[in-house]
């Protein structure tokens, strides 16, 4: 293996996050549905349903007796490259994939409750066609993973309920180029994640969440994914507004290997009781990518985004709720400087997720 691709496989990983971890880069922030139509905004603080327990496990309280949610959220990106003379080069590279996701919760007693959650937190797809400007650099790069997350929350009186998860990852990545380099393996890591929610009065509730970094060592090479902290607030404003908004930050600065910038997010959300039975939801949100063109891979034409979403939800019953988000992410051209792929990127995304949530 070349020390070129040595240095590149950490980058690949970095591609994939998906989760809650809440920058741009790889993560893969799209882990249910029923907060697409708010841009994700209040992640941490509206516990309405089992999905909470990514966010913030200590949402977990909120929810009585045992509750099931699931559902897919699809994610169609556009990755198109141009050279310094303007000259589209490698085809599309973005692909379409899809997210899917199960959340399980049980109020053992009250005031303590357990959840089981299965995701896919990081995903990378980047595939660019034989013979492009930058194939020495790479044509294929796959990352896939499977994330088990069970957790505990404690209410510790009516206004503090504290949660805490382990998270179990398995990851499996695939890499070509022209050189010819080509590399595959997989691991499996632990790591954890941990929260607080505050009930500041019925009309309000903050949430402070915190995901850990995973050490994953794939066929030798030592491959991490970062830390993340966010902070979420959520507030009834009258019998048929909702108002909710996130500050997240990842520290990809403490991924080793890495010349990455550390990154935020910033979301705002809404949602308007229409009837007894339809809510519907309007968000937007702003991300900071880790990459810029002085540092910014092939297997990562990643630039910062705007989202801009929507969404609707419909209660089926008297325990039973479908939830449909779309978001299209808006992302500024990307230029790169990376051997010989020296030009930009056009970017975007369209998202489309749906979940259904039920409780006994």
């Amino acid at each position: 293996m070349t020390k070129h691709t040595m240095r590149l496989l950490p980058a690949m990983m970095l591609l994939a996050y998906a989760g809650l971890a809440p920058a741009a880069g790889f993560q893969a922030l799209e882990q249910n549905a029923s907060g697409l139509g708010t841009a994700y905004a209040g992640s941490a603080a509206i516990a309405d349903s089992a999905a909470t327990m990514f966010a913030n496990p200590a949402g977990l309280t909120r929810l009585a007796g045992f509750n099931v949610s699931f559902g897919a959220v699809g994610v169609a990106e556009s990755h198109k490259f141009q050279n310094a003379a303007g000259v589209s080069s490698g085809g599309d590279a973005g692909n379409t994939n899809v997210l899917p996701n199960a959340f399980v919760s049980w109020q053992a007693i009250p005031g303590l409750s357990f959840g089981l959650g299965i995701s896919r937190p990081f995903l990378n797809d980047i595939k660019y066609n034989a013979g492009w400007d930058g194939a020495t650099e790479g044509l294929k790069s796959e990352i896939t993973t499977l994330n088990l997350n069970p957790a505990v929350a404690y209410q510790v009186n009516d206004k503090v309920s504290l949660g805490l998860g382990l998270n179990y990852q398995q990851l499996d990545m695939r890499y070509t180029d022209a050189a010819p380099t080509s590399f595959k393996g997989d691991d499996s890591a632990l790591g954890w994640n941990a929260g607080a929610l505050f009930t500041l009065s019925p009309a309000m509730r903050v949430g402070v969440a915190y995901r850990s970094k995973i050490d994953h060592d794939v066929a030798g090479v030592d491959v991490d994914t970062p830390a993340s902290f966010t902070l979420s607030v959520w507030q009834q404003v009258s019998d048929h507004w909702e108002a909710m908004g996130d500050l997240s930050y990842t520290h990809w600065s403490g991924v080793d290997d890495l010349d990455f910038d550390n990154s935020w997010r910033l979301a705002w959300g809404t949602a308007y009781k229409l009837s007894e039975v339809t809510k519907l939801k309007f968000g937007v949100a702003y991300e900071r990518s880790p990459v810029g063109s002085s540092n910014r891979p092939v297997q990562m034409p990643d630039s910062d985004r705007l989202w801009l979403s929507l969404g609707g939800q419909w209660k089926l019953g008297r325990a039973s709720l479908v939830d449909v988000g779309y978001a299209y992410r808006y992302m500024r051209d990307a230029k790169i400087n990376d051997g010989a792929a020296v030009g930009k990127y056009e970017n975007g995304a369209h998202v489309l997720g749906v979940q259904y949530t039920v409780g006994f």
